[in-house]
């Protein structure tokens, strides 16, 4: 299918580098397509180059890979997106208190919040439970890392279980999209351990069965 990725940040490019080794096909936007550093990425991974909307209204699928506090204006610019599927791997980050925390939680997160800016779209929450690297390039971790998916349409998060699983994770549904409650932290407890408790970037979560 054709995959939109919007914004081309740590996490956007590691996606267009993990998605360049699939069969999809690839639009990214940026809202200067002739940027040097866009057009390098692009010709890396055999992308196409649009601007946001434009790239948006091309695709069957568009994953949002935006800074929280950019997100709001660059969602709403992209027009209407209803009757697509849209993955948000936005995590709600804001420096509070000296600290890195999320700004939602509770009773409600950044899933719905973006569910609520693109009406009519599918709104899927998932990619925000591994860092960058493990997003492009996650072969010789084993058992497969797995990812965790919440929204509200059946469909959708069929075809965004696809994606997931082309990126070498095992997709798994976590619900409806008010579990982006529940997804949002726990990939605060991926960032604590790669960031702060020496872990490092190189490893991702599992779920492991009693043989």
């Amino acid at each position: 299918m054709k995959i939109a990725i919007i914004g081309i940040g740590n996490v956007g490019s590691a996606l267009a580098r993990g998605l360049a080794k699939t069969s999809h096909r690839l639009v990214l936007g940026v809202r200067d397509p002739s940027d040097a550093a866009a057009k390098t990425l692009a010709a890396e991974v055999k992308a196409e180059l649009a601007t946001p909307a434009e790239g948006a209204k091309s695709a069957e699928l568009i994953i949002l890979a935006l800074p929280w506090d950019a997100a709001e204006a660059a969602v709403k610019a992209l027009g209407d997106l209803s009757g697509k599927t849209v993955i948000d791997c936005i995590n709600p980050l804001a420096m509070i208190g000296g600290s890195l925390a999320l700004t939602l939680g509770h009773t409600t997160s950044a899933g719905e919040t973006i569910a609520g800016w693109l009406p009519g779209a599918y709104v899927v929450k998932t990619l925000n439970q591994v860092g960058a690297e493990i997003m492009a390039d996650n072969a010789g971790i084993s058992p497969r890392p797995v990812m965790f998916m919440a929204g509200d349409h059946a469909e959708a998060k069929a075809k965004v279980a696809t994606v997931l699983a082309d990126l070498g994770f095992e997709p798994l549904d976590a619900g409806d999209i008010t579990k982006a409650r529940l997804l949002e932290p726990y990939g605060m407890v991926w960032i604590n351990q790669a960031m702060f408790r020496g872990k490092g970037r190189n490893w991702a979560f599992a779920a492991v069965e009693r043989t």
